[in-house]
């Protein structure tokens, strides 16, 4: 059974007996979990050759992600409804399936013209009450919560072969779901790919799941601004003190924007702050159904102003060359309004690309699978390090090579939503995580290089003041963890393990800037960097898929017009020219609306992926009253009620970050 030691120990603390028996251990392991950097979706990425039995999701997992399946079946069975006018109002599928049970009563519904799919209907009500009953053989108690009671409320005495069953079941259903959802098009609805859509057809796909509130304000200049540091991608601003060279802002045009300001004033009182996309250069416009598909490189300009607390979005250009791509900038000039929106969209766009192809995929998923295949290949279960990170990998192996086959592969959601050819989309994924600094990247030294660290020139930070919140709390657990096991620093640099542990992932994990460890408090910053970034980190970025990124005029992948050249002159149709064909809209609805609403096993919860579930560390030294594990959770707790008060003040919450919110693991 896969669980942390009794009493973890360092290698050089064993008897030579003991050190020969971890070395078995490691190197049997080595022959499960091998290196490959030759997963043609990811190119040179070092990767998991395959993805063992150990890292296979549990069956409290599949049941989360079965559930948040259904709801979206369930929603394009309605639309299909609508769009065949078969007379069943919508309303009578818009159930909440939190409790698929509740469902069991359409199964014989009659209808007075039965339209197309409806075995996929019948079919969906049955897994719904499958799923329902399976959750209450182990729950013992209806459906409620986002984990309801498995895993932590499950008696150890109900049969193993049994729940292997379940298990293989729930995991068929998961593939038949999908199968499903693809199957069920809700043409009537969508109509012609190539016809200009309306912002009421994209909120109208969303019939038995709830509109994100951004549907109705991602116009709004204040909420185009905060989504640089509340938003799907609050990682890329950076504070500049010098206009770039390729951005000629004048004097002039700044102060039209932001009154009683000026930028010499603002430049020196550094409330200037830069998004630039630039590293997106290597995405090659690619195609969908005959129609062309644009990628966008834009710089975008932001102010705090005398006095204020929140970014105004200041101007915007919709490339890097300043000679072919003049400065936009917010306008009461009717005439100037929609051209404005058009380079908001711009930015959305290149944001959505960014964020889904470096800070998502490769500075999370990808990052933290190095990290899990060396430290299964380099540390034996008996080592402490073993102990506290391996229950941050839960299910990451499992997902990535979900990701890499499916999401980024050729004809999958990548191809389809995202503005460059799937090869160039790839590469750029596969750049940002072989360039990704491990130590650079540390929360502290990423906002004091980006410039953003000091709350008095950049009050409202939501990611920022949270984060490190959550930082703190997980670096404290991690050090006091530490110094249980290793007594000095000469324990740190005796340990070989921990020494062939960094020499993987600086060689053939490829993970820029990290290096060898030669102290307590160095170690503990390293812990500290994994699990915040498999953990927190994630959550921030994952999570604001389904109500932000769910709504494609929002956020998307892919432009469908060249970027404007002249603000004057645009009008609403032109700008809506820009948004994605609506059957696309559909399919960035179903994918993010899933990736961001499996919550499994928040922060804090340490328990074994095997069945049945028990807690994952025995040694009393971590988990007696008043230790280490112990004031981690209550840390948690702390920093709930911090942020959750915040959230009473700030004027839009952000959530992603509360503790209860953040799973332990990428496992989604």
């Amino acid at each position: 059974m896969s669980r942390a030691a009794v009493q973890p120990t360092l290698p050089q603390n064993d008897t030579p007996a003991q050190q020969a028996k971890r070395a078995a251990q490691i190197a049997a392991t080595r022959v499960t979990y091998q290196w490959t950097t030759d997963v043609p979706t990811l190119p040179g990425v070092p990767l998991a050759s395959s993805v063992p039995p150990d890292d296979e999701p549990t069956l409290a997992w599949f049941l989360l992600l079965i559930e948040v399946g259904l709801k979206i079946a369930f929603n394009r069975l309605a639309l299909d409804l609508a769009g065949n006018g078969a007379g069943l109002g919508s309303t009578e599928l818009a159930q909440d399936v939190s409790d698929p049970r509740d469902l069991s009563g359409h199964l014989h519904q009659e209808v007075p013209a039965p339209p197309p799919h409806v075995g996929a209907r019948l079919r969906c009500h049955e897994i719904a009450v499958s799923v329902a009953g399976i959750r209450a053989h182990y729950a013992g108690q209806p459906v409620g919560g986002i984990l309801g009671r498995i895993g932590a409320g499950i008696e150890a005495g109900i049969d193993h072969a049994e729940h292997e069953v379940h298990r293989a079941l729930l995991r068929g259903y998961a593939g038949e779901l999908r199968s499903l959802i693809a199957s069920i098009d809700a043409d009537g609805l969508i109509g012609s790919p190539a016809a200009t859509p309306s912002l009421e057809a994209y909120t109208a796909l969303f019939d038995t799941l709830r509109v994100p509130g951004i549907a109705y304000s991602f116009q709004e200049d204040d909420v185009f601004a905060r989504l640089r540091v509340a938003g799907p991608n609050s990682v890329l601003i950076k504070r500049v003190d010098a206009m770039p060279e390729n951005f000629p802002l004048t004097a002039a045009q700044y102060a039209a924007v932001v009154a009683g300001d000026t930028l010499d004033a603002a430049l020196a009182g550094g409330r200037l702050y830069l998004c630039d996309y630039v590293e997106l250069s290597a995405l090659v416009p690619g195609m969908w159904d005959g129609l062309q598909k644009y990628v966008y490189q834009p710089m975008a300009l932001f102010a705090v102003p005398p006095g204020g607390a929140a970014l105004t979005p200041v101007a915007i250009q919709c490339g890097q060359d300043s000679a072919t791509n003049p400065i936009f900038t917010p306008s009461v000039i009717a005439a100037e309004q929609w051209g404005w929106e058009m380079a908001k969209l711009v930015v959305q766009v290149a944001d959505g690309n960014y964020h889904e192809l470096v800070a998502h995929l490769a500075h999370t998923h990808l990052v933290i699978e190095a990290f899990a295949v060396a430290t299964r290949r380099n540390l034996a279960t008996v080592h402490p390090l073993w102990a506290l990170l391996v229950p941050h990998f839960e299910g990451l192996l499992f997902i990535n090579e979900q990701a890499a086959t499916s999401l980024i592969a050729a004809n999958g959601p990548i191809d389809h939503i995202f503005g460059g050819t799937i090869t160039s989309s790839q590469l750029t994924a596969s750049a940002a995580r072989l360039s990704f600094d491990f130590h650079a990247k540390m929360l502290p030294n990423d906002l004091a290089a980006r410039g953003v660290a000091d709350s008095s020139q950049l009050p409202d930070y939501p990611y920022r003041d949270d984060a490190l919140l959550v930082w703190q709390a997980i670096h404290s657990w991690a050090t006091q963890y530490v110094d249980i096991y290793y007594a000095d620093d000469a324990a740190v640099t005796g340990d070989t393990e921990l020494a062939a542990w960094a020499e993987s992932l600086c060689g053939e994990g490829a993970v820029a800037g990290f290096t060898a460890i030669s102290t307590r408090e160095q170690l503990a910053q390293v812990c500290t960097m994994i699990m915040f970034t498999a953990s927190a980190q994630h959550a921030a970025v994952n999570f604001p898929q389904k109500p932000i990124m769910a709504f494609a005029p929002a956020v998307t992948g892919a432009g469908w017009t060249p970027a404007p050249t002249v603000q004057a002159g645009q009008n609403r149709q032109e700008w809506l020219g820009y948004m994605p064909p609506v059957p696309l809209a559909l399919e960035q609805l179903d994918v993010l609306y899933l990736l961001g609403s499996v919550y499994y096993r928040p922060l804090g919860t340490y328990l074994s992926n095997d069945f049945p579930y028990p807690q994952w560390f025995r040694d009393p030294a971590v988990i007696g009253p008043d230790r280490a594990l112990p004031r981690f959770q209550a840390a948690l707790q702390n920093v709930e009620a911090r942020i959750v008060a915040r959230n009473a003040e700030r004027r839009v919450p952000y959530r992603f970050l509360q503790p209860s919110l953040i799973p332990t693991s990428i496992n989604i």
